[in-house]
């Protein structure tokens, strides 16, 4: 894949038309069948604590300002989380995890995501990810992986018109950045890496409960990123509680 490069000759308003557009057409995308087979699947066969409610069950898009300069990238959306609200991380504790560290870094309004109509904003920040439909077992096929970021998250990329700063969660989220931007970094939690156009990379533990329960990040280290995404995107240091101050 050729290299991802930074503002181009398109201007802000067709950018924004096109990025519209990639959502309009991801939320049809059928090009992996086994990835809408098990989101379907799952909505029909709720756990009894999800009984009753309606799942999206469809592939989840992009939340937050396409304008900001802070991208925050993902792997994909939980079967009964952001497959079941329609949200990126909402409705599952890694999306409390990530919200709350948001909020304490003055990157949200609210320190939970609970549904898609909960009131919860970003400041600042786009929130995507590899895939768009939750995968089984959280193990993604490497078709899969590619079909997903070679058709929406590379162009995105591409096309956000004020990206300074990607933050990746997870080592899928990292390597896939790396190689849309044709860069070969290590995978360090808290590394910032120069990309060659002048914006930068960060990387990040996902906020799973598993790797906050474990001890391999906790909720005040992925602040600590945030922060550092916030300072690399020229906004300083933050005044905490969802302030949304620069």
């Amino acid at each position: 894949m050729q290299a991802a490069r930074g503002p181009g000759a398109l201007d802000v308003g067709e950018r924004l038309r096109r990025l519209s557009e990639l959502q309009s057409r991801l939320l049809s995308c059928s090009l992996c069948p086994r990835l809408r087979r098990f989101a379907e699947e799952v909505a029909r066969n709720p756990p009894r604590r999800f009984r009753g409610q309606a799942y999206w069950a469809k592939p989840v898009p992009s939340f937050g300002d396409p304008t900001a300069p802070i991208v925050i990238v993902g792997m994909a959306p939980a079967p009964h989380g952001g497959n079941r609200t329609g949200r990126m991380f909402t409705g599952d504790q890694s999306g409390n995890n990530l919200f709350r560290a948001l909020y304490d870094a003055g990157l949200a309004n609210k320190p939970a995501s609970v549904s898609r109509d909960d009131g919860l904003e970003v400041y600042h920040v786009y929130i995507t990810a590899v895939l768009h439909c939750a995968p089984p077992g959280n193990r993604p096929l490497p078709e899969e992986v590619r079909n997903c970021a070679d058709n929406y998250l590379s162009e995105e990329v591409r096309l956000l018109p004020n990206a300074r700063v990607f933050v990746a969660l997870g080592r899928l989220a990292f390597e896939e950045l790396c190689r849309i931007f044709g860069v070969r970094y290590e995978f360090r939690h808290g590394a910032a890496y120069r990309l060659p156009d002048g914006r930068w990379l960060v990387a990040s533990y996902h906020p799973s409960p598993r790797n906050v329960n474990t001890g391999l990040v906790s909720v005040e280290g992925l602040r600590e990123v945030f922060e550092l995404a916030r300072e690399l995107a020229g906004l300083g240091r933050s005044g905490g509680g969802g302030s949304g101050g620069s």
